[in-house]
């Protein structure tokens, strides 16, 4: 077989969790009782057992659907219906299963050794990801979870249907191997799943990638670092009419205090600011116009200068020291 043969399938993969840690008869019961759900969950939407390519992975099932299988009812009656069988069996059984399953849709070739396909990896990769294994472990009370391509969420899902619920989906970046995709994650009966925060990964060649603001997505922590001493020295910041700022503060700007607070003077009827945020121990700020700082400079020349009269005025009177003859009549 090549890969003209290929067929566009959707593919599903389930897998059990926490089975490495039962013995040999609590393993059994478990994969009797996960082929039991899957069986009724195919019947469930008319899917003949016989009619799909199943193969057996320990403590999963991998399926490909036939190509006419409606993948709305499989993201709708078909979870439903798992979670139903999950929920039975685990209210009536001391071994709890509880499953993971992916999900996708694309070319998929039989080789005639087993599935072929980039689909067959997705719909592994996103069921075995740290994303999905983590979200189970958040959600110690959930029995299934259901991870989807952005594709299928995107063309199925969103468009919703009997059982579908999208509003109650999440969304991650999935990185596993050559694997870079946006999944979606569903928990039935949660208003959302626990999807955890993962950090940005690394540009090529290790460097941390910058985000600056303060939100959840990209945009959180504080903004890049500026240049430093590889990237040349900095300018100093330009001042009123295009000069060099001088390292005091400017005409009629009020200093900083040293203490803990600190004022910011905002000068001019025009400033504005929005969308800051401000670290460190400030008190406020004052905006205050240019006629005031005005008048307040010419007030404190007049009361300068009234000073200095008064100074004059209070002094000890100067001697005349001009000294003349009186004129008479001479003798």
């Amino acid at each position: 077989m090549n890969g003209v043969e290929a067929v566009s399938r959707l593919v599903v993969f389930g897998d059990a969790c926490g089975s490495g840690t039962l013995g040999m008869a609590a393993k059994k019961r478990m994969r009797d009782a996960l082929y039991g759900a899957f069986g009724e969950a195919y019947g469930s939407v008319g899917v003949e057992l016989g009619r799909i390519h199943q193969e057996d992975r320990g403590d999963g099932i991998l399926t490909a659907l036939d190509p006419g299988t409606p993948p709305t009812l499989m993201v709708g009656r078909w979870l439903e219906t798992l979670y139903q069988c999950l929920r039975e069996h685990n209210w009536s059984s001391a071994d709890r299963l509880r499953l993971r399953v992916g999900m996708s849709l694309g070319p998929v070739l039989d080789d005639g050794r087993g599935l072929v396909g980039r689909a067959v990896d997705l719909a592994c990769r996103l069921c075995d990801s740290p994303t999905a294994k983590q979200i189970m472990v958040d959600a110690p009370g959930a029995d299934l979870l259901l991870v989807v391509t952005d594709w299928l969420y995107a063309n199925v899902v969103a468009e919703g249907g009997r059982y579908v619920e999208p509003e109650h989906y999440r969304s991650a970046r999935v990185r596993s191997k050559e694997t870079d995709e946006t999944a979606w994650f569903h928990i039935p009966r949660l208003s959302a799943p626990p999807v955890p925060r993962l950090s940005e990964p690394s540009e090529p060649g290790g460097t941390a990638r910058h985000k600056t603001g303060g939100g959840p997505t990209l945009g959180d922590g504080p903004p890049p670092p500026g240049p430093g001493p590889a990237d040349g020295p900095r300018l100093p910041e330009p001042g009123p009419g295009g000069g060099p700022r001088s390292a005091g503060p400017a005409p009629g700007e009020r200093p900083r205090s040293s203490g803990a607070g600190r004022t910011i003077n905002a000068q001019g009827d025009m400033q504005y600011f929005e969308g800051n945020v401000i670290h460190g121990g400030f008190t406020g700020f004052s905006k205050g116009s240019d006629r005031s700082q005005r008048s307040d400079r010419s007030d404190d020349s007049e009361r300068s200068e009234r000073s200095e009269r008064s100074e004059r005025s209070d002094g000890p009177e100067r001697p005349d020291r001009t000294t003349g003859t009186e004129s008479g009549d001479g003798a």
